[in-house]
């Protein structure tokens, strides 16, 4: 058998910060008013080892290479909370936005209940949230 998912792709180490990291809240422009379960994609494109700032984000996933162009774990996206004064001054996780882009205006998604998939499934990424089709074996 067979089931439609959602999946949102993000960059490397981004989507791995997510699946194996302290990382729980993914900040985005766009509000979505998708709530549920959400599988997690990282794009094909290779992170930059000559920038400093994915450099200090991947010294939170030692041992692990980047994992291109595969989907690596299944989430719950529970909210989407919009980065207004109160929100961002609440944010004290020094982990957390070393992991994100916190602005006024930006959005944060909530995520919760990580499961990695014991086996990475290779995907051509979309923008946005897209669907792809994975089989029971899979999920």
């Amino acid at each position: 058998m067979e089931s439609t998912v959602k999946v949102l792709s993000l960059k490397e180490p981004w989507a791995s910060l997510i699946a194996f990291g302290p990382k729980r809240i993914e900040t985005r422009s766009w509000r979505t008013r998708y709530r549920g379960p959400l599988y997690i994609h990282a794009s094909a494109a290779r992170p930059s080892r000559s920038d400093p700032h994915i450099r200090e984000l991947s010294e939170l996933l030692p041992g692990r290479e980047p994992a291109c162009g595969l989907i690596l774990c299944r989430c719950l996206l529970t909210g989407c909370v919009p980065m207004d004064e109160e929100f961002l001054s609440s944010m004290t996780d020094p982990t957390e936005r070393l992991c994100g882009e916190y602005a006024p205006g930006r959005f944060a998604w909530l995520l919760g209940d990580v499961q990695v998939l014991s086996e990475p499934v290779p995907a051509k990424g979309r923008l946005g949230i897209w669907t792809f089709t994975l089989s029971d074996s899979q999920l």
